[in-house]
């Protein structure tokens, strides 16, 4: 499987390029065109930009997280057919300049969810935590601004500004909107796209919900094995697939991610492996990649892409806050670094065992 690490663009990441490529396996850089609005065309002049500050550094940037859904297609209003239009022609200019995999989500109104994004833990490290009570009742708009404001004044990913800044109007649209509505709007644009990316040589793979569950009463259809197994459905071609985020599913106790890696392995193009730490009351926090220190076993999940010949892309997704490091909420140096050696350290033993040498 190929190493790859999230960058935000030079200027607005606290990580840099040098420091990626000195990450050992690593292979290429997860981008997006940040400032870019959802339904925004992206220009190819912008693509070849990033394409060649990666090259510098011997990094590909084969992957692409995200690029973002208009909410008129989530919602299927009339206005979704030229988004879908600039959408495909999008997709014509990544596959132009080597992209292969399209990461993109299609949770409404807001995407990740997260109520403190620095929360102190035991050894004095800081992680990105869910408070199930503080949810209850919450006013959307409140929470936004208080995340916002613990952001260390820098952007968050996939919270659009365009999206927060109507959540009003945002949720009356979504009242009439079923899990059913959104499955069948999700299904006619893959009908639309997926053409259009197999023809550019592009994998499509929806990101899972998180948490994988219904937040502010909006509708959810990315959350555990029957949606996973819907959504491959919906448009039975290889350009169709995941990226199988452990930690989005994870928040789920019920959501078995070994089988899911067994069963949906071949329409899995890209791998998000992080672990996250349980509790009993539906709080849930980011921890260290190692299987001891939170509730998912990421030796076996590890372990499973390697016994389907996972050839895939994957990146270590979130990390703590660790060693003063200040950065990007979930989006350091350190800690992600530290996970990729402990996820290629149970990939070489698996390796060893499959020549029988371990």
């Amino acid at each position: 499987m190929k190493t790859t690490f999230r960058w935000y663009g030079e200027g607005n990441d606290t990580v840099t390029l040098e420091q990626i490529r000195q990450i050992p396996s690593m292979t290429g850089v997860v981008w997006a065109l940040h400032d870019l609005a959802a339904g925004e065309v992206w220009p190819e002049a912008r693509i070849a930009a990033v394409k060649a500050q990666a090259a510098q550094y011997g990094l590909n940037i084969d992957v692409v997280e995200s690029v973002n859904v208009h909410e008129a297609i989530k919602l299927g209003t009339p206005e979704r057919e030229q988004y879908i239009e600039n959408y495909k022609e999008s997709l014509r200019n990544l596959g132009k300049h080597g992209v292969k995999v399209v990461c993109y989500n299609f949770m409404p109104v807001f995407d990740w969810m997260r109520t403190d994004l620095f929360h102190p833990m035991a050894d004095g490290a800081t992680a990105l935590f869910y408070d199930a009570s503080a949810m209850e009742g919450l006013d959307p708009k409140a929470l936004v601004k208080s995340v916002e404001e613990g952001s260390n004044g820098l952007t968050l990913p996939g919270w659009e500004p365009e999206r927060l800044a109507h959540l009003d109007k945002l949720f009356d649209a979504y009242k009439s909107v079923s899990e059913d509505d959104l499955r069948r709007n999700l299904k006619y644009f893959l009908e639309a796209i997926i053409p259009t990316a197999e023809q550019a040589g592009i994998k499509m793979a929806i990101h899972p919900d998180d948490p994988p569950f219904s937040i502010f009463g909006l509708p959810r259809i990315v959350k555990n094995y029957a949606d996973l197994k819907a959504i491959l459905e919906m448009v039975d071609s290889p350009s169709n697939g995941l990226t199988l985020c452990s930690g989005a599913l994870g928040p789920n106790p019920d959501n078995d991610l070994v089988q899911m890696i067994h069963d949906f392995h071949d329409r899995i193009p890209f791998a998000h492996i992080r672990n996250i730490k349980r509790f009993p009351n539906g709080d849930f926090i980011e921890t260290s990649h190692m299987s001891s220190d939170g509730s998912l076993d990421i030796a076996a999940i590890v372990r499973a892409y390697h016994d389907v010949g996972f050839k895939g892309y994957y990146r270590p997704d979130h990390g703590r806050h660790i060693w003063g490091e200040q950065c990007r909420p979930g989006y350091g140096l350190y800690d992600r670094a530290l996970g990729i050696m402990y996820i290629q350290g149970v990939w070489d033993m698996c390796e060893k065992a499959a020549r029988g040498q371990a």
